[in-house]
């Protein structure tokens, strides 16, 4: 037999054995979501063949349209939130709902992928019977299905009704308009005013969801210093070169070891003559190995799980660039990127709220994956002002890459659980 059939049986005698703990309204939900799965897969198709780059505006501007008119058939008003010129991107999709009742939902996605139109083409393909690939078929064309497909299926039982909801897809997560400040405002205002944030970005399978992500931010490093014949180095200076290599040694031997930080120099220059373009990210240079170097230049990131942890590394980093070999002078600059979205208790008790729904289903335990394996998301943007839980999205592998996939057997579990997680928020006592 194979792997994924017996997966699914497996899934199938589990639910079975565990679908009394299911209300009736429940296993209504589930039945409305496996009868329209095949309408679910159509959209999902449709929007994957769609490019929409964070660039490609008319794209991601088609994307939402379409998405669009899905949500209102959830019972939702949606709207197009524009974005000055100056920020070159598409916008944001919203669509809300006002009621009374329960928990105010939050629901993050986003329409837009990091594959631009000018990268190699990837249109949906069926690879096997679990297996599909596609541009933005994990992330996050396929959470954004997810969370579309299970506001239906409630919908479709008047369980929204007096329900506040707020579905909010960005067209630039992977490449947001700077500055943020102008790009997110509307996005964390309209998210304050809830109570819980559920980000549909790609799961890591149907067991571990995200209440923790790491925030980052960037740095650069310049490093001046006295130039002379290259006989002279040691005796009357280091050069710009040996004092770079001293910082970022020095990053590596008192940083490296702590739990959840990383910084990664991913950029160095360094020469007699050097010449740096940031907007591009590339540079030219010109040196000798009889000159000692008079400049060198790192770019690099810094990723934190908590505030605190970002500002003292920040303030180790500067201590170590402080201390400057003879005839050399170094400065570090530090630039606000994505939050980290620390771990609370608010976020632990949303987390079990769906470890229940999981167990209910047959699914089994649902716990809190490592913030270490997940970049920084949107959802990050908000956390200091709502409880949250992400990787509620699709599963698969590659997201990023050419090849990126999503698992369609685990697909309308995911539904399912996205579907029954919001049913408990909104009729919470």
């Amino acid at each position: 037999m194979r792997k994924s059939v017996l997966i699914v049986l497996v899934f199938l005698v589990a639910f079975q054995a565990n679908s009394q703990s299911l209300s009736e309204k429940e296993k209504q939900i589930i039945q409305y979501i496996d009868l329209h799965l095949p309408v679910a897969e159509k959209l999902l198709i449709e929007t994957v063949n769609i490019n929409s780059g964070s660039l490609n505006k008319e794209g991601v501007r088609k994307v939402g349209a379409i998405f669009s008119k899905e949500l209102e058939k959830a019972g939702l008003h949606s709207e197009w939130v524009p974005l000055p010129d100056s920020l070159n991107r598409a916008g944001h999709l919203v669509a809300i709902r006002n009621g009374k009742k329960g928990k105010k939902l939050f629901i993050i996605g986003h329409l837009d992928t990091v594959f631009e139109p000018d990268m190699p083409a990837n249109p949906w393909k069926k690879l096997n019977d679990s297996t599909a690939t596609g541009q933005g078929a994990n992330d996050m064309k396929g959470g954004d299905v997810i969370a579309i497909a299970a506001l239906q299926a409630l919908e479709s039982m008047h369980l929204l009704d007096d329900a506040t909801i707020v579905v909010y897809f960005t067209g630039d997560e992977e490449r947001a308009g700077t500055p943020v400040s102008v790009s997110r405002k509307d996005f964390i205002e309209r998210a304050k005013r809830c109570d819980v944030a559920l980000g549909f970005e790609g799961a890591q399978g149907l067991h571990s969801v995200a209440t923790a992500r790491r925030g980052s931010s960037s740095w650069k490093l310049s490093v001046t210093a006295n130039t002379f014949h290259s006989s002279g180095i040691f005796k009357y200076g280091y050069g710009a070169i040996y004092e770079s290599a001293r910082i970022l040694n020095e990053f590596r031997e008192q940083l490296s070891t702590e739990k959840y930080l990383t910084f990664n120099p991913g950029l160095i220059i360094g020469g007699s003559d050097v010449n740096y373009d940031e907007s591009k990210a590339s540079g030219q240079v010109i040196g000798k190995s009889n000159i000692v170097s008079p400049s060198c230049y790192v770019s690099g990131d810094l990723r934190f799980l908590t505030e605190a942890q970002k500002e003292s590394a920040r303030n180790k980093m500067k201590e170590i660039v402080a201390k400057h070999l003879n005839g050399t002078k170094a400065e570090i600059k530090f630039t606000d990127g994505i939050p980290a979205m620390e771990p609370t208790e608010g976020n632990n008790i949303v987390l079990q709220i769906l470890n229940k729904v999981t167990k209910d289903m047959g699914i089994g335990e649902t716990i809190a994956g490592d913030p270490g394996s997940r970049g920084a998301g949107d959802i990050s943007y908000v956390a200091k002002y709502v409880d949250c839980l992400d990787g509620l999205g699709a599963s698969g592998n590659g997201a990023h890459a050419p090849g990126e996939t999503i698992n369609l057997k685990e697909f309308p579990y995911l539904i399912q659980r996205a579907a029954i997680l919001m049913y408990r928020l909104i009729h919470a006592d």
